[in-house]
């Protein structure tokens, strides 16, 4: 007789068919090798060697036959549970990969400015790649991939950070953008010694547009942002001229409640995707790089 019990021994160090666990799991479910044959499409003398297989790998009984069909022996209880739900878990990560993919999180660090414009699109992301969860996190342009556990970090520069792989994602050169009421009163850029001028924590970047446009003696004074958002959203309100990418405020030009006075711009940088070369990236990663590549 086999052994009541089922082994440590057994279970660490033999290999058990997968094909035999099938057949018992199916063959639990039913209590009957003939619905579990028909289930898996082979014949029941299949599922009852099987079956016959796996008790003999196992060293127990894993059924009893009594005269109204197939009873569970306490081993064989045992084991239902376990299998049906690595079966199911199974069952359903291949649909999933039949669909187009398994579930996956990619979480990413946004600074503010674009994070708005991210945002107002994830809904286009999410009907192309559904079982990938974006997560978003904003920072000021200072960021520590490694320690912020990010899969990605969407910044502003020169592309040029240690340890970082970084693609462009969107040029972005800066020039002055004001409220419609503002913007009567500069008929020239030496019109900006009049205003307030809004600015980023980029201290360089007024003094380098004020020499583009060749106007000297005026000093950029006015208050400081560390968002290129809301620094726009002071000058929408009339509180000053703020120096910004036009590229990330179509909405509010094209709307008219923003005007560019001047068309001179300079290039202070622009928008990266970046990783940490040390980080490959997994599939929901490289779905989410290249729709954000594509759509620029």
């Amino acid at each position: 007789m086999p052994d009541a019990r089922i082994s440590h021994a057994a279970l660490t160090t033999r290999t058990v068919s997968l094909n035999a666990l099938r057949a018992f799991e199916s063959a639990a479910r039913h209590l009957s090798f003939t619905r579990a044959a028909s289930e898996l499409s082979v014949t029941q003398a299949a599922i009852s060697h099987q079956v016959k297989a796996l008790e003999d790998r196992l060293g127990v009984a894993l059924f009893r036959r009594a005269p109204r069909g197939l009873v569970l022996t306490d081993e064989g209880a045992a084991m239902v549970p376990m299998l049906s739900d690595t079966f199911g878990r199974l069952s359903q990560w291949l649909g999933q990969i039949e669909a187009g993919g398994v579930q996956e999180v990619v979480t990413i660090g946004v600074v503010g400015t674009f994070a708005v414009r991210l945002l107002a699109r994830l809904p286009e992301f999410r009907a192309r790649c559904p079982l990938v969860d974006v997560r978003v996190m904003t920072h000021n342009n200072v960021v520590d991939l490694a320690g912020e556990r990010l899969d990605y970090a969407i910044r502003y520069g020169d592309g040029a950070w240690h340890g970082a792989h970084a693609e462009r994602v969107l040029d972005a050169p800066l020039s002055p953008l004001c409220s419609p009421r503002t913007a009567e009163r500069l008929a020239a850029p030496h019109d900006l010694s009049a205003c307030t001028l809004l600015r980023s924590y980029r201290a360089q970047d007024w003094p380098a547009w004020l020499a583009a446009a060749g106007v000297d003696g005026v000093a950029a004074r006015g208050p400081q942002f560390d968002s290129s958002w809301i620094m726009v959203q002071a000058a929408i309100a009339d509180a000053g001229v703020a120096l910004a990418p036009p590229a990330m405020f179509d909405t509010e030009l094209a709307a008219g409640r923003l005007v560019r006075p001047f068309a001179i711009e300079i290039d202070a940088g622009a928008y990266w995707l970046t990783r940490l070369t040390t980080r490959a990236p997994t599939p929901g990663m490289r779905a989410f790089r290249d729709w954000l590549l594509d759509a620029g």
